[in-house]
């Protein structure tokens, strides 16, 4: 079986029930999440060896977030406890013209205050076939930056496929360091590119387009920058509302360029961690299939988090492949 290491942040998601703004009701509900932790649950569904490292807090609300990992199969023995409290985010829910709105409470967490000589990386990385991070975890904190970098060098040297899902956020850059010198330091050590022109503009402060020829262009060039990235993986997504979207996946193989057929979503019931599913999907496929069942598993499992509620995507391998296979009319199975 296939062990797929994730490391990062497990988050609360606190909401108001259904489409309601947090200051109509006193009634919410909350998930348990967080972008790595999504992609380790997804892959585990998919019926991969999944561990998850990071950081909790000492207390009822950090053991209720490991034993939701372990539920849906991660191994959780690399998630330390803390006395700093859980990173929570708040969720308010768009529809329509109305967009949905986030907010964190996570400067203080028990992750971003993680101790980096905690994390014995040599015994993680031990069988491991594939290790999996995003540029969220070392926008949290030095610390949080520091740990990811020693577990990269120590996968890179041992030869372990590395996805780097860049994702750049700015607002969470407060602790000194530029954002770009550390993405591009960390990207360095990845085997696999998971973003767009957007993602490749941030990194090399160019100015490519959404189009694919400035998607092909733009791979080419961090791929020259960074050789040891060997393919550049990209979700593209057309927006006709909050509850409409059409989906899109293409890559760049370091030969030639590949796109899948778009997928529509025409009720998207939960937005948050679409793009964790792509990346769960991608991994996956990437494990099991070629570039091109590879790059379609990636879009039809992004496609089906549309339809599920929560932060992580819990759909099967047979679900997925059913999309694939164009079954997407969604009658009863009996």
């Amino acid at each position: 079986m296939n062990k797929v290491v994730t490391f990062g942040e497990v988050l609360m998601r606190i909401a108001p029930l259904g489409n309601k703004k947090l200051k109509q009701t006193n009634q919410l509900e909350y998930y348990f999440g967080g972008t790595e932790a999504n992609v380790a649950i997804s892959l585990s569904q998919l019926g991969n060896q999944t561990q998850h490292v990071s950081v909790v807090s000492d207390d009822f609300i950090g053991d209720a977030a490991k034993g939701f990992l372990q539920k849906f199969g991660v191994n959780t023995h690399s998630i330390y406890s803390s006395q700093h409290p859980l990173g929570l985010y708040f969720l308010e829910v768009g529809a329509v013209m109305r967009s949905s709105t986030i907010t964190y409470n996570r400067k203080h967490s028990a992750f971003s205050n993680i101790d980096p000589k905690q994390i014995d990386w040599h015994k993680v990385l031990e069988d491991c076939r594939w290790f999996h991070w995003t540029g969220i975890t070392p926008a949290l904190s030095l610390n949080a930056y520091q740990a990811l970098k020693d577990g990269l060098t120590i996968a890179s040297q041992k030869g372990i496929p590395i996805s780097a899902d860049p994702a750049y956020r700015s607002d969470l850059w407060n602790y000194g360091k530029d954002a770009r010198e550390v993405l591009n330091e960390l990207v360095k050590l990845s085997t696999i590119f998971i973003g767009g022109p957007n993602e490749i503009n941030e990194l090399l402060d160019t100015k490519f387009l959404y189009k694919n020829d400035d998607f092909i262009k733009g791979s080419k060039q961090l791929i020259e920058k960074h050789p040891n990235i060997k393919k550049v993986f990209d979700k593209t997504r057309n927006s006709i509302n909050a509850n409409w979207h059409k989906i899109q996946a293409r890559m760049w193989n370091g030969s030639e360029f590949l796109e899948t057929n778009e997928l529509e979503i025409t009720h998207v019931i939960d937005r948050i961690g679409t793009g964790d599913a792509y990346a769960a999907g991608l991994i996956h496929g990437l494990l099991h299939y070629d570039d091109t069942k590879a790059l379609q598993f990636a879009n039809a499992a992004c496609a089906i988090k549309h339809t599920i509620e929560g932060d992580a995507n819990l759909a099967t391998e047979r679900e997925i492949i059913n999309i694939i296979e164009g079954n997407l009319s969604g009658r009863i199975i009996r």
